[in-house]
Order: C-alpha cells, then structure tokens, then sequence
C-alpha cells in the first residue's frame, strides 16, 4: 500500500507547484523539500535498490546544479532551479533525459502561448488574473512548464511503474 505513494505524492505537488508559480510567481521551499523527501521514502517502498537510488540522487545533484547555473544567469527563477532538481531527483538515469526534453517543449508552447495572450488578450481578462502573468513584460513562470512535464513523463517512471505494480 505505501509503494502507491508517489504516485499520489509526485503529481499533487507538481500540480501544486506549477499553479502557485503561474498565480505567485513563487514555489515555497517546502514543495521540492517534501518532493525530495517522499522520494527518500518512497524509492525503497517502490523497490528500487541502493544503486538505483543513488544514481536518483546524483541525477538529482546535477539537476540542482545546472539549475543553480541557469539561477545564476537569470533563465530560471529560484524556487524553478529548485523544483527542477527536485523532480530530476525522481526520474533518475536515463528518465531525466525524457523529462527534460518534454518540458523544453511545454516551456516553449507555454511562452508562446503567454506572450500570445499577453499580446492579444481582452482587457477584462487580464484584469482579472491575480498578477502581472499577462503584463507585457513579466517573467514566465517556468514552474508551469516543470509541472506539465514532470505530469506528462511521470507515468513511463520507473517509479511510478513500481508503485502501480505493488
């Protein structure tokens, strides 16, 4: 019973995560930590032996590193950088690969699609959006792109896998 959960956990907090980025423009630091810590939990629960989990967790340290890097140079936010790793820390070696492309590809439909509407939408519309998200010059809330492809990859998981099976 407890191997079902991360495949409750993992997508509630991507979810969660991705619609606070699009509403606050923030992901609390508590969302990647319980990410990384269900995943502690999880992965022996889902079966996955100590070699799997390691190479999980330097999947994971990488992601937090290149995400520190983008940080640095400005293409992600913080909390972005954060959850990136955090969910990098889930699909291990070679699934962060799957997970990184997908998202690529929702992070440039979801800009377009934004700058689109920021462009073209009705008035009423963008006054009724709790932020600045259809503001000419706002950031993206790369958060929504990490959340709809962590959504996407996550059921090819080989965690989300081994949880469905037990």
């Amino acid at each position: 019973m407890l191997s079902f959960l991360p495949v409750l956990v993992f997508p509630l907090l991507m979810a969660a995560a991705g619609v606070r980025d699009a509403i606050s423009y923030t992901i609390p630091n508590w969302m990647p930590l319980a990410l990384a810590g269900v995943f502690l939990v999880a992965a022996p629960l889902a079966g996955l032996g100590w070699a799997a989990i390691g190479l999980h967790l330097a999947v994971g340290f990488g992601a937090l590193f290149i995400g520190m890097a983008m940080f640095a140079l400005g293409w992600l936010g913080g909390g972005d950088a954060k959850l990136f790793a955090a969910a990098a820390l889930w699909f291990g070696w070679p699934g962060v690969v799957a997970f990184v492309l997908v998202t690529a590809l929702f992070g440039g439909l979801f800009t377009v699609l934004l700058l689109m509407a920021r462009k073209y939408a009705p008035p009423r519309l963008i006054g009724a959006w709790p932020n600045e998200l259809f503001q000419q010059d706002a950031a993206i809330p790369y958060g929504v792109a990490l959340a709809l492809g962590a959504l996407t990859v996550f059921p090819g998981s080989e965690i989300f896998a081994a949880g469905v099976a037990a």
